[in-house]
Formats: C-alpha cells, structure tokens, sequence
C-alpha cells in the first residue's frame, strides 16, 4: 500500500482502490485531500492499464464531507479554490469513463457523500449513515446534490436537504441513493472479489455486488421513508413558509414525534439557508449535473464572501466552534428573508478576481454519464 499522505492507493492487478485516511476527523475533506483525489482519478482515467476504481474510507466513516471549520476560519478565496477542486472531482466521479464502485461504510455526510454518490455502483451496509445537515450550519447541501436529491422519489430530496434528516443504509437503498446493500460482515469479501475479478465490465461487477447483496434490507419501524406520502403533501409547497405551514396543518390532525422533529429541525435552520436550499433543490429537477454543480459554486463563493449573509459563520461559530448549539440567525425569519437576497446568490460573483466554475471537457462519454448531462 502506497501512503499518498491523506490519501492511501492499493493496486491489484487492473483494479484501483482509494481510501481516505483521515480517520481521527472522519475523513473530513482537505485542501491536500482533493488535490491528491484529483490527481489520482485523473491518472486512473488516463492509464489504460485501469478497468475498476474502488473507493472507502478508514475507520469508522467513509467521509463526513467538508472540513468546512478550516474553510470558515480561511479567506473566501481559499474557500473558493477548495470548492473549485472538490465540484471537478464530482463532475469526474459523474462522468467517470472507468467503472467506479463506492463502499460506503458509516458516516457519508455533505461533501463526503458526493463522492460516493456520484458514482454509478454505491455501495451501503448495516452502519452507513447519511445525512446532508448544511442548513443547520447556515450553509446548504451543494456538492452537486441538487442534482441527485432532486431526482428522489417525490419530495423527499427537498425533506432530506432541508432538514438534514439522517438516512440508514436500507433507506439510501430504498430511494435511490444506493444501487446496493451489502452485509457489514460481507463487505471485505465483496471488495475481494473485485480485485480477484480484474475487470470493469459495469455487468459483471453489477451481478458480483449482486451475490454479496441483501436485495431487500428491512426498514426501520419508524423510517423516514414511510412518511413519503406527508412528505410530498408537504414538501411540495411553493415556499419555505408553505412547507412549514403544511406541516404544522398535519400536526393539528396528528401530532407525533416525526412531525414534531421535522417541524423543529426547520425551525432551528438558518431562514437564509432554507430559501437558498429549496431553490436550489428546484432548479435542479431540470438542470444536469454539470450546470448543477456550476450554480452551486456561485452560492458558496457568495456564502464564504460573507456580504449578504453571514450565517455559515455564525453556524459553524455555534456548532463547531464554541459549539453552544444556539446559532443567532440574521436575518432570523424567514420573512425577513427577500427575494432579492435569495437572487444573489444565483448570481455572478462581484469581484474582478472571480470567474465562473470552469468544468473540464468530458470527450467520449459513456451513455451512463452522457444521462447525467
């Protein structure tokens, strides 16, 4: 095994294996990892010799996103540069010309997530756990996850980005996140076989998977998937505000512990952020992964620049800082909240430094990614 610092690599044979090693901080994302995981699916790609790329984490997550309390403690330019390289790995990962399969086992948050699920096989197990919490940090679910929550069944990528919500592997499974479940106790054996196998036939690595996978893992009584029907009466709604106010009419006919959670879960989120979110969520439904990713980094750069609204500061102050839990949103309702704050965030940067995100050409797509597209 070859140490690339944060990153470790493993070669068997035609098969590639990335693992992120940052295993104290969850395999949060750094300036040095995406610029090694940049490289490294670069050269992947380019050498002839590579017919599968698996990718995990070390230790007890797979990758919890973003080191975003250095990005905040950081200029916005810097934050903009780290952006810059993690949405190019996305838009790699989505259009990737090899097969890559993603062993997702335990936390896969935000940023960490997107790796994954911007892959064709992802692969989820007993422990995986998925969550997209950006509008508590007063930020919003980007990475290019306004093109696949949007894609959810109904309206559960605007519950699931909004919200926060965290989902188990049997759920990822159930609506769409996963292609696969895999046993814990399974999952070594699994990636064995794919190195044994020494191919990138998308078919045969599907049916391997396959054999190792529980078709159909049981879901929690209390699963966030068994409210889709609320879910998509209430996410539905035009506004930020209407959601909510669906959402307490529910409560008045049954009041319960989810209802009550969701309900809470918004309310505790920054106002800013919730808007940006489902905008965002929106205009992905009919956007590609390539313009999705490309907005998405106008609303950061706007975020970390700090002029309209300071709330991701605010928020990582409060829950990762001095974490006392009780960010003071401004402005803190979501009246207070205009349109034409919202507007500028989905607008170019005003500064003589900043440019569009400029996305690589993707020559001789497959027919998976060139769908994406």
């Amino acid at each position: 095994m070859a140490p690339t610092s944060q990153v470790l690599t493993k070669h068997s044979s035609n098969v590639r294996t990335i693992i992120l090693n940052r295993p104290q901080q969850l395999n949060a994302l750094t300036l040095e990892m995406v610029s090694q995981l940049l490289e490294l699916l670069n050269a992947y790609e380019e050498d002839p010799s590579v017919k599968l790329v698996i990718m995990k984490g070390e230790g007890r997550a797979f990758c919890a996103g973003g080191d975003v309390a250095a990005l905040a403690n950081g200029s916005w330019k810097q934050g903009a540069v780290f952006f810059s390289r993690a949405y190019t790995i996305d838009y790699l990962v989505a259009t990737y010309a090899k097969t890559q399969v993603s062993l997702i086992r335990g936390i896969a948050m935000g940023g960490g997530a997107a790796l994954a699920i911007h892959g064709r096989f992802r692969v989820v197990t007993d422990n995986t756990l998925f969550a997209m919490p950006e509008t508590a940090l007063g930020s919003f679910p980007d990475v290019g996850s306004s093109y696949y929550l949007s894609r959810l069944p109904g309206f559960f990528g605007e519950y699931v980005g909004l919200t926060g919500a965290r989902l188990d592997g049997a759920e990822m499974l159930a609506c769409g996140l996963a292609t696969h479940f895999v046993p814990l106790e399974k999952l070594s054996s699994l990636e064995d076989a794919l190195c044994k196998a020494n191919t990138g036939d998308p078919e045969i690595i599907n049916n391997i998977i396959h054999d190792f996978s529980n078709k159909n893992p049981k879901l929690k009584e209390k699963s966030h998937y068994f409210r889709l029907k609320t879910i998509n009466s209430c996410f539905s709604q035009r506004t930020v505000e209407e959601i909510i106010s669906a959402l307490e009419e529910e409560a008045d006919r049954n009041m319960d512990d989810w209802i009550s959670w969701t309900i809470q879960a918004l309310k505790k989120a920054s106002p800013t952020s919730l808007k940006i979110s489902l905008r965002s969520i929106r205009a992905g439904r009919l956007q590609g992964v390539r313009q999705c990713l490309i907005r998405e980094y106008r609303i950061f750069c706007t975020i970390l620049q700090g002029k309209v609204c300071k709330d991701f500061f605010e928020g990582c102050r409060a829950l990762l800082k001095d974490k006392d839990k009780n960010p003071k949103w401004e402005p803190s309702k979501l009246e207070l909240v205009s349109k034409q704050m919202v507007d500028s965030y989905f607008a170019p940067l005003d500064d003589e430094d900043w440019e569009d995100l400029k996305l690589p050409v993707r020559p001789n797509l497959t027919s998976y990614a060139i769908s994406k597209l």
